[in-house]
């Protein structure tokens, strides 16, 4: 009698397995058009963004629709998602500002990165490019410090955003080196790369997929880079270490998050996706022929980098006295 009572159980069970496995193996997709904002205009975070929409859109089935919503450092963007419903169809494209530096940089701020958001993935870094119009005569990094002491009213800079690491790098290297220039932040790359071409400004830190065209055409001048190696397709171009300002080093990258609250699947499922996308060959031609090293972390390793960005642009803030005007 006990047996067969057993093999009533296991009768009942079976179906119950079967339905959990089935459950299990239903991956999480979105229902409905998914946002993906983008808290700055004219950038390649936004090119980053319509590059991996479609592919997005193929892999899960509903459209995703790019937003760009600019303004005070990237905060009104990241804002935006973290108020939104943790379901899946809102995410960040975000990037040192927004994500790393104005915790420091502002006296308020509407929202915690690391609390109010759910990192994905850190999809690219790149070290950046120091260039000047040429109308200014600047020959190297030398004469670019010379002439900025010389004549410290004569000379601005732009940034793609206030609190961006367009910005915060050129005030390390003002300290590092002892001169003055006034800040210009615009609301992306755009604006800011138009501006310096036109003479209104004359020198910026931009990632090489922003200017490197200008660059080409000779509407821009390149003088140094950020990192802590050569560009391979400029080895002629020194670094700012090797410039005379040793160790210095400066990285600017992007990557995706959700609300804080999304559920565990649904961010493993989108770090799946971007990761497969990150790693297609006419993705990864298209951001390395714009000197990005693509990354596509694990959603772990991309809050981890969170964590130590903060306290690194933070100390830069404390040591250079930077302030969000």
């Amino acid at each position: 009698m006990q047996f067969f009572k057993k093999i009533r159980w296991a009768a009942l069970l079976v179906p119950a397995l079967a339905l959990s496995v089935t459950v299990y193996a239903q991956e999480w997709a979105p229902t409905k058009p998914v946002r993906i904002v983008v808290p700055i205009t004219g950038s390649t975070n936004d090119v980053l963004a319509r590059l991996l929409a479609p592919k997005l859109q193929e892999a899960l089935g509903q459209p995703f629709v790019v937003e760009n919503r600019p303004g005070a450092g990237g905060n009104i963007g990241a804002y935006e998602v973290v108020r939104s419903a943790p379901d899946g169809h809102t995410l960040l494209v975000g990037y040192n500002g927004p994500l790393a530096i104005n915790v420091s940089l502002f006296d308020k701020m509407p929202y915690d990165p690391v609390k109010d958001l759910a990192p994905i993935t850190l999809a690219v870094k790149s070290s950046q490019y120091l260039v000047v119009n040429p109308a200014t005569e600047i020959r190297d990094v030398k004469d670019f410090i010379a002439k900025a002491k010389a004549n410290p009213t004569k000379y601005s800079y732009g940034s793609v955003a206030l609190g961006s690491a367009s910005h915060l790098t050129m005030e390390m290297m003002k300290s590092a080196a002892g001169f003055h220039m006034t800040h210009i932040p615009y609301r992306g790359a755009g604006p800011a790369v138009s501006d310096l071409i036109a003479g209104n400004i004359q020198a910026g830190f931009f990632v090489p997929g922003n200017v490197q065209g200008f660059v080409k055409d000779g509407r821009l001048k390149l003088i140094a880079t950020t990192g802590q190696a050569r560009f391979p397709s400029t080895p002629d171009i020194p670094t700012l270490s090797e410039s005379g300002l040793k160790n210095f080093e400066a990285t600017s990258w992007i990557g995706f998050l959700a609300p804080a609250g999304t559920p565990a699947p649904i961010v493993d499922r989108y770090n799946r996706e971007m990761v497969k996308i990150l790693k297609q060959p006419d993705v990864s031609k298209k951001l390395e022929d714009m000197e990005f090293e693509i990354v596509a972390s694990s959603p772990k390793q991309f809050g981890d980098w969170i964590g130590s960005e903060i306290k690194r642009w933070g100390k830069v803030i404390k040591d250079t006295g930077a302030k969000a005007e």
